[in-house]
């Protein structure tokens, strides 16, 4: 039997990432963007990186996702205000809150799949998403929790201010070259491998003896912690919560990231699609307030002609699958047999 491949813990790719997105301050407003444009992409490709772990590599189609990264947002919003002005606290509730209201989602889909399990994150999303509009004294209701600080890191022996859009985007920086490296590792340690057993055939995977009920959920709670963790980044970025990022639509925007960016063949894929969303939101928008006709259409086309994304597009040009190669002939009538 041939030896499992072993993946490294560490690749070159890692590191080129966390290089290119250490440069973006540098040039970023030379090319005619803004600063606090790498913040959104590097707080989303965060979150898309959380959103794949279960729709890319457990193949379980989430789509009220954004109810979890909402719940992230407001939970360090309130934490603020009512348990410690303390960056490290408040990020950690945002996560914890985030963590408890994904285990208690998977206790009632974690034993459904395909287009149920799909409806039932809808119908969980729009739930959470009601209840922040409605709980007016907790949530604000539509005018959202307003006046969220930019608290500043604590690091012991120094802290540093997170007040100005460079220094906040190095400390996201940070954490997303965290939650990446641990991602990756988790991806391939034997709970990932069962991971990917199950979405490739789960009635295979419980014949074998896997508790797959127990994988669903787990990956579910994982994803939603780290998802909660970039809605409490989110907050302190906007300094602000607001329900709309728990809607079904901002679900759909995390959906249309991985999937653009290639998340179902690549590990890479999500932080792609964040990045092309959120450049197509603002070159196309710099031209018409139409840019998600266009961006959708741009998602249509491939889905269908390169349903691998970005990311599989790019692997096919390097490993020259995407030649274009002449169909033979036909043979002669007179020699076909």
């Amino acid at each position: 039997m041939a030896a499992a491949r072993t993946v490294p813990s560490f690749t070159p790719a890692m590191l080129v990432t966390w290089i290119l997105f250490a440069t973006v301050p540098f040039w970023i407003e030379r090319v005619g963007l803004y600063q606090y444009l790498g913040v959104e992409i590097l707080i989303f490709a965060l979150y898309a990186l959380a959103y794949n772990l279960v729709l890319g590599h457990a193949g379980l189609p989430s789509f009220g996702h954004g109810a979890f990264f909402g719940i992230g947002a407001y939970a360090f919003g309130l934490a603020q205000s009512n348990i410690a002005s303390n960056l490290w606290v408040c990020l950690a509730v945002a996560a914890f809150t985030a963590a408890i209201a994904g285990a208690f989602v998977a206790l009632f889909i974690s034993h459904r799949r395909g287009i149920y399990y799909a409806l039932m994150t809808i119908a969980f999303g729009q739930i959470f998403w009601f209840i922040a509009i409605k709980a007016h004294r907790i949530t604000g209701g539509e005018d959202g929790l307003l006046k969220i600080e930019r608290l500043p890191a604590s690091l012991g022996i120094t802290t540093f201010n997170l007040g100005s859009n460079i220094a906040l985007y190095y400390f996201v920086l940070a954490v997303f070259a965290v939650v990446s490296f641990l991602l990756w590792r988790l991806v391939h340690s034997p709970f990932g491998r069962v991971v990917k057993a199950i979405k490739q055939n789960e009635t295979r995977a419980r014949f074998v003896g896997y508790d797959v009920w127990r994988y669903k959920a787990a990956v579910l709670v994982v994803s939603t912690t780290l998802s909660g963790l970039a809605g409490g980044l989110f907050a302190m970025a906007q300094t602000s919560a607001f329900p709309d990022v728990m809607s079904l639509h901002y679900s759909g925007y995390v959906v249309m990231m991985t999937l653009v960016g290639g998340g179902l063949v690549s590990f890479w894929g999500p932080v792609i699609g964040a990045v092309a969303f959120f450049l197509a939101r603002d070159v196309i928008g710099s031209f018409t307030t139409g840019w998600m006709l266009w961006f959708g259409l741009s998602f249509v086309v491939l889905v269908l002609f390169k349903p691998e994304g970005i990311a599989g597009m790019f692997a096919g040009v390097m490993n020259g699958r995407d030649k274009i190669v002449p169909r033979p002939a036909a043979a002669p009538q007179s020699q076909a047999r």
